[in-house]
């Protein structure tokens, strides 16, 4: 039996890993951080087997921890994050593996095999850029429908019906065409859990479905109104002009 960590700054992050590991039986406590700090803290004192280290938290980011351990990092490393760009120097920091959020079901029990094994030996080296490489090269997996908890049940609610998204605080407001619903979540992680070619951010905290957008005009200030479908007018904010003016360019 091992014991694992989860160390990540979103909530609905650490649950999906919680869910992911308690599918194993051979995973018998598994210590939760959502900043860098309080990880250090855990694997110093609980020296868990296995770390799933969001590479980018609040405090410390997953490379500072790993640095700031140095030594007492004896725990097998799988970074988990929703960026690429990340992957090799993952590997330079000895991850065992690297995950893409959304996480895939398969993947993450090769990485968890991988690092319950952890075999040192002179292919070890090479099974780990394996695994690095395999992530780059696997198509990107988006979230399709979101859990949404309320009045003691859980209910899923279809992406695909979602006309648009606004942000409160650490949670996000999905919009449908019959009903809001809240979800305990930061806009960003649900961003990057998204296609981006049918949810667009056009202002921090509003996201709007491309398929529901009837027209876009210009408003003051070099902003624009994306008029929905439904009638609803949403007002963009120029920190996103350039990803606006993209989307709703002519593709030749």
């Amino acid at each position: 039996m091992i014991n694992a960590l989860i160390a990540d700054d979103e909530p609905l992050a650490r649950e999906g890993l919680q869910m992911l590991l308690r599918e194993g039986s051979y995973v018998s406590r598994v210590f939760e951080a959502n900043n860098g700090r309080e990880a250090v803290a855990l694997i110093r004192n609980e020296r868990p087997n296995i770390v799933f280290l969001d590479v980018q938290m609040p405090e410390m980011d997953g490379f500072e921890l790993v640095k700031e351990l140095g030594p007492d990092c004896a725990s097998a490393v799988v970074f988990v994050t929703s960026h690429d760009r990340y992957a090799i120097r993952a590997f330079e920091f000895n991850a065992i593996d690297y995950l893409l959020k959304p996480l895939n079901r398969e993947r993450f029990k090769q990485a968890l095999a991988r690092a319950s094994s952890r075999a040192v030996d002179p292919a070890e080296d090479s099974r780990r850029m394996l695994a690095l490489l395999e992530t780059l090269a696997a198509p990107r997996e988006y979230l399709r429908r979101i859990a949404v908890r309320s009045a003691g049940k859980i209910s899923f609610v279809d992406l695909e019906e979602v006309t648009w998204i606004q942000a409160a605080e650490n949670y996000v407001q999905l919009h449908t065409a019959a009903a809001r619903h809240l979800v305990h979540v930061t806009v960003q992680t649900l961003q990057e859990s998204l296609d981006p070619k049918c949810f667009l951010r056009i202002h921090r905290s509003l996201l709007v479905n491309v398929r529901e957008v009837k027209e876009l005009e210009t408003a003051t200030h070099g902003e624009y109104v994306f008029v929905l479908r439904s009638g609803v007018r949403l007002q963009s904010s120029r920190t996103y002009n350039d990803a606006i003016k993209e989307w709703a360019a002519n593709p030749f």
